[in-house]
């Protein structure tokens, strides 16, 4: 199993964690949520949790719980600019099916 982080996304985040002056990294996850049954979850981790699998790419640790694994399964974390938009993108080969509004997804 393995996630992967782009070399733009790694960028962005190590400049995050900069700025925000801690953290070990980013924590991914799954939960319930939306039309189509499952939402992402990122945030700033500031320690591991035993459990967690750990993953680096780009000089950036990606902290993933056993539970959403599966589902995450070969994702690669980019962050894209379109226009005036910014933000991060989620290139799940697991997804068959995602919402409308873009917000949730099924496997």
């Amino acid at each position: 199993m393995t996630i992967t982080i782009s070399e733009a996304a790694a960028r962005h985040v190590q400049k995050s964690l900069t700025k925000r002056g801690q953290g070990v990294g980013l924590r991914l996850a799954v939960k319930t949520s939306g039309c189509s049954g499952l939402a992402y979850a990122l945030e700033f981790a500031d320690a591991a949790e035993a459990e967690d699998v750990r993953f680096e790419s780009h000089g950036v640790t990606v902290l993933v719980d056993p539970k959403s694994l599966p589902f995450l399964d070969g994702t690669e974390l980019d962050f894209v600019r379109e226009g005036l938009n910014e933000g991060f993108k989620f290139n799940n080969p697991n997804v068959k099916a995602a919402c409308g509004c873009g917000e949730s997804f099924g496997v």
